[in-house]
């Protein structure tokens, strides 16, 4: 039996496609809503949840008045558990600090995750995991699973991978250069990262870049994931509502090239060329310093005020791929049934590798 596959009590007997990550976090598709911060998504995440996916609230941002910040995420986070009964995340870049303790916008952040579950046996039981990124979480996984979380971590490279798990963290999210927003500084895509990530770690894998549809997903599970994590293709959907429509037309508008990789807030960061996005480029290499500030009002600009040319567009290059609006209730449980059919397929075609199926 592949390692991807779920043994033990069939708690999704009925799934089209049942793997390790469903059965850890108790959701019927292997399918991820992707942290867009700092973007409003609990409305997103709970439509991606409703269809049997994993929705994902992301934290407002990293600058600013932070413990305002944190009062927004805790009420993004009660909005999306008003809208579904499903499981749903929470993601959080961790950050450090000088002195190499966790950053203090990660703390604020991380701490009203936990109040918000503290205060709600309810919510507590639907707010089910906490997704951290950007960089390595030192010592906090323990006080998570003390909490009650999953804790799953976003990495770019095998070697962070295998350090994140052997920190006993629950799953790793592999991500590739391809995808939008902040991208690994390895400069890894998935088709390489993704297999040696799955050889080196025994926890779940969920592969990042590059998917907007069954076949990306059956890909990822060939490449030994299991399941995938979307940002992009999301964006582009009927019930991201909370963003400006302006937002979802330049993504479908995207053709292969628009789309570049500039410094961003925690590293590289994938975004469509435009004008805003060009004159920070341009400044960069010219040796003044964009502040991390300036670069998320920029994001906020384009997602909250729809301006696509002077503000910053995160989007990966499966943008050139996706060309329709798409309800997420008919996208998450389509891709799981294209995948579930693509895999045997895979495998019945595959040629048989010499001597395979041989007497002796």
């Amino acid at each position: 039996m592949p390692r991807n596959q779920a043994q033990g009590p069939p708690g999704n007997a009925h799934a089209p496609l049942r793997t390790r990550y469903t059965d850890l976090i108790g959701i019927r598709h292997p399918i991820v809503q992707e942290g867009m911060g700092p973007f409003t998504t609990a409305r997103l995440a709970a439509a991606v949840s409703d269809a049997g996916g994993l929705g994902t609230v992301s934290v407002p941002g990293t600058a600013g008045d932070l413990h305002a910040g944190a009062r927004r995420l805790r009420e993004h986070i009660e909005t999306c558990a008003s809208l579904t009964d499903a499981v749903f995340a929470v993601n959080v870049p961790v950050g450090r600090g000088s002195d190499g303790e966790i950053a203090k916008f990660s703390r604020i952040y991380i701490d009203a995750v936990l109040a918000a579950r503290r205060a709600d046996a309810g919510l507590a039981r639907q707010l089910r995991v906490l997704t951290t990124s950007a960089g390595f979480p030192k010592g906090l996984t323990r006080r998570l699973h003390d909490e009650g979380l999953i804790h799953q971590h976003k990495v770019g490279s095998t070697r962070h991978a295998v350090k994140a798990a052997e920190a006993g963290v629950d799953a790793v999210i592999a991500s590739g250069l391809e995808m939008g927003g902040h991208a690994p500084t390895s400069g890894m895509h998935t088709f390489v990262l993704v297999p040696n990530v799955a050889d080196a770690v025994s926890v779940p894998v969920l592969l990042s870049g590059g998917v907007r549809d069954g076949r990306g997903l059956a890909a990822a599970l060939c490449l030994g994931a299991d399941g995938v994590a979307l940002g992009t293709r999301f964006a582009a959907t009927v019930d991201n509502i909370d963003w400006h429509p302006n937002y979802a037309t330049a993504v479908l508008a995207a053709g292969e090239g628009d789309d570049f990789v500039l410094d961003g807030v925690f590293g590289p960061c994938r975004v469509l060329r435009n004008a805003g996005s060009s004159s920070i480029e341009k400044r960069g290499e010219e040796g003044e310093r964009v502040t991390p500030a300036e670069k998320i009002e920029a994001m906020r600009r384009a997602q909250l005020d729809g301006d696509v040319g002077d503000g910053l567009v995160l989007l990966g290059q499966v943008a050139s791929g996706i060309d329709d609006l798409v309800a997420v209730r008919d996208l998450v449980p389509r891709m799981a049934a294209e995948a579930a059919r693509l895999v045997p397929e895979i495998r019945r075609t595959a040629p048989a590798r010499q001597g395979e199926g041989e007497s002796e």
